[in-house]
């Protein structure tokens, strides 16, 4: 099952990486767009999930991986108090 690493810029212009099991992200989330942070965090939450659920159904178990990444992303999310400061998702890279 094809990977996908990302890397997004925060909105004091911190950039961290973050990675999702399954191309499935690509649904949600898409490289070069600028998202408020109550939207990216929802849609993040809800790729990853998918994500998860993909590996869940070709390996039998949910991917561990994937909601560690998305628990770093809300943890991160908390430092931010304005829900409208703006994410931008830098990079997508598929990986085999």
């Amino acid at each position: 099952m094809p990977a996908v690493n990302f890397e997004i810029q925060w909105p004091d212009g911190q950039i961290s990486s973050g990675y999702s099991p399954s191309t499935i992200i690509h649904d949600y989330l898409a490289e070069g767009v600028s998202y408020p942070l109550s939207d990216f965090m929802q849609r993040a939450e809800s790729g990853l999930n998918a994500a998860s659920e993909r590996v869940r159904t070709v390996y039998g178990y949910a991917c561990s991986s994937a909601m560690d990444c998305l628990y770093i992303l809300q943890q991160q999310a908390q430092k931010y108090p304005d829900p409208k400061g703006q994410i931008t998702l830098l990079r997508m890279r598929q990986s085999p």
